[in-house]
């Protein structure tokens, strides 16, 4: 081994060692970090735009899309969670007198079942049924509970990784392409895969804006005025649960109406039954196969799977975030194998199939 391998050798050593020590060391900025690089790129050419309107003033220009950021996303998002919020604890607070009850004297479901069809039927199970309703009420109290519990960190959390979202975000705007094109250069990749991936990353982060959140605020924005409307307390906050929930493929925002429909059906509070049904059902439920196709188009490229799958493991893994990392980790992860399976296509045996 001569002196040139030794020397490249501990060079990369060297780099990855103090490379995963910075990383470490800014862990708590990392998210930040991310999504002020998503939001620069996504607003790139409207920053362009602007700095050719206002005569080449880059800073200029990205002072006022940051300006444009914290009043039409941070505030109004900081308003809702403050109404949502509001509305968890009411709702809470009023069913806290039930779950207690219900746990005192679990036999009070009864009365409940006996207003469900074919009660005779279900009669020999009425215990389990029972039995299971109570730990799921007492698992619901005790995510409300703890969930609020957190919520002023939460708060302080959210309003610190603002703030370096915006500083960040106004560099970016400004110094991002040439960073980029440092970080490119970086990368032992061939220019054509480079811009691949670049393509692929922009074009499912469109396709994740466009789509998922955009049809979820309206579903969830549909639903909550039919709570509203039938008369269910917390309509912002079911609203918002729905908007979440609706990121599920088939049964998405039905999660929390379809429940909500049953006991309102038991309650004989038939007109909240016909505007759950109408308003939840027939029209958000069909928002999303009217909607997206025309909204995304063929932007992912990826199979509902992956887009499944990689929307539920970047919330497990990012919370709310991972709505827009987890397909954009899953599209990146699909990019890197058809790049792989196209450099080593010699290597490869023949199966009949070849990338795309």
């Amino acid at each position: 081994m001569n002196f040139e391998t030794i020397n490249k050798s501990s060079l990369l050593v060297l780099v990855f060692i103090i490379s995963a020590v910075f990383l470490s060391m800014i862990q708590q900025f990392l998210m930040a970090i991310f999504m002020a690089g998503l939001l620069s790129a996504l607003l790139s050419p409207s920053h362009k735009k602007l700095c050719i309107l206002l005569g080449n003033r880059e800073n200029l220009s990205s002072m006022l899309i940051v300006a444009g950021i914290v009043l039409l996303i941070l505030i109004p998002l900081a308003i809702l969670i403050t109404i949502v919020v509001a509305q968890a604890i009411t709702v809470s607070q009023s069913i806290a007198p039930w779950i207690q009850k219900f746990i005192a004297e679990p036999t009070s479901m009864t009365y409940y079942l006996e207003k469900v069809p074919f009660y005779q039927e279900i009669l020999p199970y009425r215990d389990t049924i029972i039995h299971k309703s109570g730990q799921l009420v007492g698992a619901i109290s005790s995510f409300l509970i703890d969930s609020l519990g957190s919520f002023t960190k939460l708060t302080i959390n959210f309003i610190f990784s603002s703030v370096i979202m915006l500083y960040v975000t106004f560099y970016f705007l400004n110094v991002g392409k040439d960073l980029l094109d440092k970080i490119l250069f970086f990368l032992p990749l061939q220019d054509r895969e480079e811009q691949k991936l670049l393509v692929r990353f922009t074009s499912v982060t469109r396709a994740t804006i466009k789509g998922t959140i955009i049809i979820g605020i309206l579903q969830g924005g549909i639903c909550g005025i039919s709570f509203a409307i039938a008369g269910i307390q917390g309509p912002f906050f079911w609203g918002t649960v729905m908007a979440v929930m609706s990121v599920i493929p088939a049964v998405g925002t039905a999660i929390i109406w379809g429940p909500a429909l049953i006991i309102i059906a038991l309650m004989s509070n038939f007109f909240g039954v016909a505007v759950l049904a109408i308003g939840c059902g027939l029209i958000a439920g069909n928002i999303d196969n009217f909607l997206r196709p025309r909204l995304v188009g063929k932007d992912t490229e990826m199979h509902d799977l992956f887009v499944l799958f990689g929307t539920l493991g970047g919330i497990s893994m990012f919370g709310l975030l991972g709505i827009i990392i987890g397909p954009l980790i899953a599209a990146l992860f699909l990019t890197l194998w058809q790049i792989y399976g196209e450099v080593f296509a010699a290597h490869l045996p023949k199966t009949g199939t070849s990338p795309k």
